[in-house]
């Protein structure tokens, strides 16, 4: 049904676009489209000292400049998107240093930052337009319904290491917030369509109008189809991936000090997967093939007001729903959000920032043998409060920042997440900050109330590998201490290196306990339980370097370099034997280098290449990859694009599941085409 609602709204969209233009609105969109095309060029020729200056909002929950921010901060502009040829956020990611993105299969991601990696990473909060996309089921995300129009995204902020103070639990190695433009911005209409050996289809139409003179909206339809990637055999893997998704934004702001965002999307879809499954009767493993069906709608609304010169205040609300239906479980859930937040000047050299904020999530989930939850429904509240106080010791130069998260949540309580940081100016080449911070990690819906059912052993009776949840699992706590430096060389060539030392406490082990019979269901069977408990310590450290070089006006290199160590060491009394081995889920070492080229006024050719370390504990070995990019403007308003992904080899591991029994694929070389019009 929602499919069908979905279909249906594309078309009507495009016919929307293409027919129902009002005339008089003709020539406006065709100096529009024209003005669009203009500010893209302008952003890919600006200087270092000005890209410094892109002005950003996750760090302090303030629009402040990039060389103002006392943390590892990296801007993916829209421009780097476009030129860069990827088709989805995950892969937009591999840009930043410290980041660690590998597909296990066409749909499903392991993402992380800062070491810890895996189908189920947990210590990474995700944002779209300030909306938390971070689930409590495991606390992590589900990258496969991640998306949006990426034409309409204005930057993805992400931070490296800890940004708990503002954002809370589970921003433990860093926050990513995806920040999709305003209205205003996407006036006129937008049309892709392309396909290729693995995007067998892709499309989308947006139209961006006014009301007035203070309200902008905008519309869009986008639809992909991704075909099935390989096994380690060479044969399909059975996880083709298709998305039909719609939304809208419309952005108030009269004269006076006041503004309103409204916004909202609904998608449908499906995300196969070659799945195995434990059975109490022969042959005590089943493997299919299997279409997860994922669904969902959000409506967002974000008010501000200036009370004055030295006061404003912001009020937010917004609903998620999301149902996935799968073979091992069936899940809906609900989430209610408001936050308020105020902004205050105490002084020329005081500026405080403290909000409330307050979540409830429900979910109800259909059990199966192979996972169920007790309670199979549940309601969560979270309760938040942060303060964060900015003082200037010396104009421009030396700044210092404190604050704090307060949070109750209905898993261990009360949890406080304060962090210092200082940034030193001496001059404007030149800046050095450093960061102290606590962070927490709190228990997911899966670590108290799970039980997994992984393997069956044949026997008289069976037995049964099962993995349990457990009441008195405690928050992860990590104490983060981090230092960075950012210099403009010349002024065709910057740096930006981040040094960071993580110190982990209570971490997740699966202990082993006394196997038992049970009865029910049958038949009688023994089971082998394990149980999470918090007995394992760490300790990671690394340093992570960026550098822009603009080698001639014509031609920009940007590369990337990430260097992990991780230690984790398990308690005296614990008899776990797999935890640790996510000291070698992680690649040591990261390399990528981008190249950007404009060969003429009208054709551009993008290189991008990028190294990732071997993972000892899976036997993914080390690999190369190189994506390229011919982009031709056909027309003032029309440009067509070739893109090359993954040319090195044919196909190629680059992770592999944990927890589910899922059948990993291999990444496949990939060609496809895309044409753009505005209009």
């Amino acid at each position: 049904m929602c499919s069908n609602f979905l279909k249906v709204l594309f078309i009507a969209i495009l016919f929307l676009s293409l027919l129902f233009i009002p005339n008089h609105a003709q020539s406006y969109l065709w100096s529009k489209s024209r003005t669009l095309d203009e500010e893209m060029t302008e952003l890919s020729k600006l200087d270092f000292e000005e890209l410094m200056n892109i002005e950003i909002t996750s760090v302090s929950k303030k629009a402040q400049k990039v060389s103002e921010a006392a943390a590892a901060i990296f801007v993916i502009t829209n421009e780097d998107i476009q030129r860069s040829g990827v088709t989805s956020i995950p892969e937009a990611l591999r840009m930043v240093p410290g980041l660690e993105v590998a597909r296990i299969d066409a749909s499903t991601w392991a993402i992380t930052c800062r070491g810890f990696n895996g189908r189920f990473a947990n210590k990474l909060l995700v944002l779209m337009d300030g909306r938390s996309v971070y689930t409590p089921l495991f606390s992590g995300v589900f990258w496969d319904v991640q998306d949006t129009l990426l034409e309409d995204l204005d930057r993805i902020e992400v931070i490296r290491g800890p940004g708990a103070t503002l954002w809370g639990a589970n921003a433990v190695n860093g926050v990513i917030n995806i920040i999709t433009k305003q209205a205003k911005d996407t006036q006129g209409g937008l049309m892709t369509a392309g396909t290729g050996t693995e995007e067998r289809g892709i499309g989308s139409v947006r139209y961006g109008g006014k009301l007035n003179d203070d309200t902008y909206y905008r519309v869009y339809a986008k639809y992909f189809d991704r075909d099935s990637a390989v096994d380690v055999s060479g044969h399909n893997g059975a996880d083709e991936w298709h998305v039909v998704r719609g939304g809208f934004r419309m952005d108030w702001e009269p004269a006076n000090s006041n503004s309103l965002t409204l916004q909202g999307d609904i998608y449908d879809g499906d995300a196969s997967q070659r799945l195995s499954v434990a059975s109490l009767t022969a042959p005590f493993t089943r493997t299919f093939d299997e279409d997860t069906e994922i669904t969902g709608a959000y409506l967002l609304s974000r008010w501000k007001r200036t009370i004055s010169d030295n006061s404003d205040i912001m009020l937010q609300l917004y609903y998620d729903r999301t149902k996935r239906n799968t073979a091992v479980m069936d899940e809906i859930r609900n989430t209610f959000d408001i936050e308020l937040q105020h902004q205050l000047s105490l002084s020329e050299r005081q500026e405080v920032i403290w909000g409330l904020g307050y979540r409830f999530i429900s979910d109800d989930i259909d059990n199966t043998f192979s996972m169920s939850f007790y309670p199979d429904n549940r309601d969560d509240n979270l309760f938040s409060a942060f303060l964060q106080d900015e003082i200037m010791f010396v104009e421009d130069r030396l700044h210092l920042t404190l604050g704090s998260k307060f949070e109750h949540n209905d898993y261990t309580g009360f949890e406080i997440q304060p962090s210092v940081r200082l940034m030193w100016t001496p001059s404007r080449q030149h800046s050095v900050w450093t960061a102290v911070s606590r962070a927490v990690r709190t228990p997911s819906r899966a670590e108290e109330d799970v039980r997994i059912n992984q393997k069956v052993f044949p026997g008289s009776p069976p037995g049964a590998v099962s993995l349990f949840g457990n009441h008195d699992f405690d928050s992860e706590e990590l104490i983060a201490y981090e230092l960075g430096y950012r210099v403009q060389l010349v002024d065709r060539l910057s740096l930006d290196i981040a040094a960071f030392y993580n110190d982990y406490n209570n971490l997740r082990t699966e202990e082993p306990g006394e196997p038992f019979l049970e009865t029910s269901p049958s038949p009688v069977h023994i089971v082998i339980p394990f149980t999470a408990k918090n007995k394992m310590k760490g300790e990671t450290y690394g340093v992570e370097l960026a550098a822009d070089w603009l080698v001639l006006d014509w031609w920009c290199l940007k590369a990337a370099y990430t260097y992990l160590q991780m230690q984790l060491h398990l308690d005296g009394d614990s008899r776990d034997m797999r935890s640790v081995s996510a000291e070698g889920e992680s690649p040591h070492n990261q390399v990528s280098l981008r190249s950007s080229m404009d060969l003429t006024r009208d054709l551009d050719f993008d290189l991008w290449v990028r190294y990732v370390d071997n993972l000892p504990s899976q036997d993914v070995g080390s690999y190369i990859t190189l994506d390229a990019r011919l982009g031709w403007k056909l027309h003032k308003d029309i440009e067509l694009s070739v893109v090359g992904q993954n040319l090195i080899d044919s196909h190629y591991l680059q992770f592999k599941p944990e927890i589910l029994d899922t059948y990993p694929t291999e990444v496949e070389r990939s060609v496809y085409g895309k044409i753009t019009w505005r209009f």
